[in-house]
């Protein structure tokens, strides 16, 4: 196969600087969409292959080890969203070469910090399953699966950066083959290792490892056999090559750190929620704050999916100086994002039923719970959706001061105290409430800070 066909089956005709915007954005939009949402919908299909394979004591020792997988998926996304800016920016410059360079430095470091984070969980991996909360009963679990899914961390770190470069580089159809891809084989594998070869938490572990690694090459075959302008630059190590590269690094982290803050704000959701409910409605309360939860990072993906799309159409029009098109596509993300939205909160609240049942039996308490509880959840549907949409806008333009704080204020200074307060005044439908009630202050204090016709420092 000739170069040339290789092209035309890995790269769209993606105009960023005069493309009409809304194309540009739904080209890139539906194959972003596909791949985050297979990629979400995997992790509960592996609960549920854990959760009937091997039991309650399973589900748990994936759940202490979660943990670390976040981490890695944080790190990814913060490395991912800070070089695909920086490298829009310098694209719109004529800068390939720099463009070339920030996209090798963000795989290099990155995949540096998970080995050192990777390093003493496979020295001392009881330890570390201590240190994330196992009991005793828990640990062999805990220490197979950790062991078992490490192999697969660097590859999940390229994956995370590399898909986000991908879809700058003009080839969102390739990043969503990546995802499908990896998901499908991680479902398949899942199934054939938990119940017919019985290899338990170990078998669900190979599987997500195998999967990234899948996941993995071929990020790192775009870059060495399809990419168009984004190519792999050979990296000075000398003192003089250093000092730019930790900028760059620095850089990278700086406007990508709310990507990483929104992965740990997920886990203070869930502890909180799961602090709240378990004292006032015991274990069945927990089992169906937990639907929320397996729920929160589809409602996430379909989210990330609007704000990573207009991601690389912002960057690289806000390096050209072209600032009517940035605020064009922000207006076109924010009308996705809206629209989105609203059929997340209709989804969630009239198919809470069917939802509920589909994890636990009908007739349980904690089904009652949850379809009651879970349409008063999805009213953060909407809210949350142009939440991420702004805090998006705010990284693509170089703004991580205000893309952090806005992260901060949802993922823990307001929804935090909206667990431990509202039911207080509402009862058992402020917990539920708490989550949306977050995302709305959020919301309004974006908008009372939003400037439309205000000029981007730094802008050309």
């Amino acid at each position: 196969m000739d170069m040339k066909k290789d092209s035309d089956l890995t790269h769209d005709s993606l105009d960023f600087a005069g493309g009409d915007i809304p194309r540009l954005f739904r080209a890139i939009f539906f194959p972003t969409l596909v791949g985050m949402v297979f990629n979400a919908l995997l992790t509960i299909i592996d609960g549920i292959f854990v959760g009937h394979g091997v039991g309650p004591d399973g589900i748990a020792a994936v759940n202490i080890v979660a943990p670390l997988f976040m981490v890695v998926t944080g790190l990814g996304l913060m490395f991912g969203i800070g070089a695909s800016v920086i490298a829009s920016i310098r694209l719109a410059g004529g800068d390939v070469k720099a463009a070339g360079v920030i996209t090798t430095q963000s795989f290099c470091v990155g995949s540096a910090i998970v080995l050192a984070i990777s390093l003493p969980c496979l020295l001392v991996p009881s330890a570390m399953v201590g240190m994330l909360g196992s009991s005793d009963v828990l640990r062999d679990k805990a220490v197979d699966y950790l062991l078992w899914l490490l192999p697969g961390m660097v590859f999940l770190l390229i994956e995370c950066v590399g898909l986000m470069l991908i879809r700058l580089d003009g080839s969102p159809r390739y990043a969503m083959m990546c995802n499908v891809v990896a998901a499908v084989f991680n479902i398949v594998l899942d199934y054939i290792l938990v119940f017919p070869l019985g290899m338990g938490v170990a078998g669900a572990a190979i599987a997500t490892s195998v999967s990234c690694v899948l996941g993995g090459a071929l990020v790192l075959l775009y870059f060495v056999r399809y990419s168009s302008t984004l190519k792999f630059r050979r990296l000075g190590l000398s003192t003089g090559g250093f000092m730019p590269m930790a900028r760059n690094t620095a850089n990278m982290a700086r406007i990508g750190f709310a990507a990483f803050l929104t992965e740990l704000a997920m886990s203070v959701m869930m502890f909180t929620g799961n602090h709240v409910f378990i004292h006032a409605l015991g274990e069945a309360g927990v089992a169906a704050f937990s639907i929320a939860c397996y729920l929160f990072p589809v409602i996430f993906s379909i989210s990330n999916a609007v704000a990573q799309s207009a991601q690389p159409i912002i960057s690289y029009n806000y390096g050209a100086g072209a600032m009517d098109r940035v605020r064009k596509a922000l207006r076109t993300s924010l009308a996705a994002a809206t629209v989105c939205g609203i059929l997340v909160s209709a989804g969630v609240a009239g198919g809470a039923r069917l939802i509920v049942m589909a994890f636990i039996s009908g007739e349980s308490a904690a089904a009652d719970i949850a379809c009651s509880g879970l349409p008063l959840f999805a009213l953060c549907g909407i809210f949350f959706a142009l939440n991420i949409a702004f805090i998006g806008y705010y990284q693509s333009i170089e703004q991580a001061a205000r893309a952090t704080v806005f992260t901060l204020l949802r993922g823990a200074l307001l929804v935090v105290p909206a667990f431990l307060l509202l039911p207080r005044v509402t009862g058992v439908a402020g917990m539920w409430l708490a989550i949306p009630l977050s995302e709305l202050l959020t919301l309004l204090i974006i908008l009372a800070d939003y400037r439309p016709g205000a000029r981007i420092r730094g802008a050309a």
